[in-house]
């Protein structure tokens, strides 16, 4: 009986003790928890205007670091060495600046949204950045504002900018289309050397391209390779200093 009775009593001891160390790793294990909660990105997408993206520009180490483009929120705190603060790309964070992803204008009035005057090539180029921040990273909500309204519907700005980029994918389509009509020159360039073109079979010329003033609003000319008997063509252009039927020309 004696014997039993000190198992009851130290078992009594243990479960007093025991009581409280339970507590507290609850309570370890609820403020771990919060913590956590307090430092992660909504689970969810949500909305978000202006002022509160703004709060998650890398500058504040227990907040995730997210951007912005054409309206779409990513958390890319996983990229921190180059999104946070000091980072290369850091000038994307906490805000839209979709227009910088093609102009390379990163300040001052270059850190915007605002995608007016770009041609539909360069619009397209920042919808397939908005693509590879899908792919990449975790989408967390939508920028009230330019892209999206006040309940999260697209507004007329987005419906149009992905319009437009759709209009410069057909276009780019059609561009190489022509192109592979007629060969590209081959090139290399060199630091002792410098720059030179070649065709293998035919002669290079120089050629506008006609589709390319739909996509950027300017004419180019691209090196092409001829044959003999395609160089009365009209239009064709000869390096400067190259023979008219040499097949390499420096440049």
């Amino acid at each position: 009986m004696i014997k039993l009775k000190t198992k009851e009593n130290q078992g009594m001891r243990w479960s007093a003790l025991s009581l409280p160390l339970s507590v507290l790793l609850l309570s370890f294990l609820l403020f771990k928890f919060f913590h956590l909660k307090s430092q992660s990105p909504p689970s969810t997408p949500r909305l978000f205007t202006p002022e509160e993206l703004a709060l998650y520009n890398g500058s504040d180490p227990n907040l995730p670091i997210l951007l912005g483009i054409i309206g779409s929120v990513f958390d890319v705190t996983k990229g921190k060495s180059h999104y946070g603060a000091g980072g290369g790309y850091n000038h994307f964070a906490g805000r839209d600046a979709s227009r910088a992803f093609v102009s390379g204008n990163f300040t001052g009035d270059g850190l915007t949204d605002s995608l007016r005057d770009l041609s539909s090539t360069e619009v397209k180029s920042i919808v397939d950045w908005r693509d590879f921040y899908f792919r990449t990273y975790t989408f967390v909500g939508k920028l009230v504002g330019r892209y999206y309204d006040s309940d999260g519907n697209p507004t007329k700005y987005l419906k149009g900018a992905e319009a437009k980029a759709a209009r410069g994918a057909q276009l780019l389509e059609k561009q190489k289309i022509e192109e592979a009509k007629i060969p590209s020159c081959n090139s290399r360039w060199s630091q002792d050397e410098g720059s030179e073109v070649w065709c293998d079979d035919g002669y290079p010329r120089l050629v506008q391209r006609p589709v390319e003033i739909a996509i950027t609003g300017k004419m180019s000319k691209r090196c092409a390779c001829f044959k003999k008997d395609e160089l009365d063509q009209q239009g064709l252009e000869v390096y400067e200093g190259c023979d008219y039927f040499a097949s390499k020309c420096k440049l």
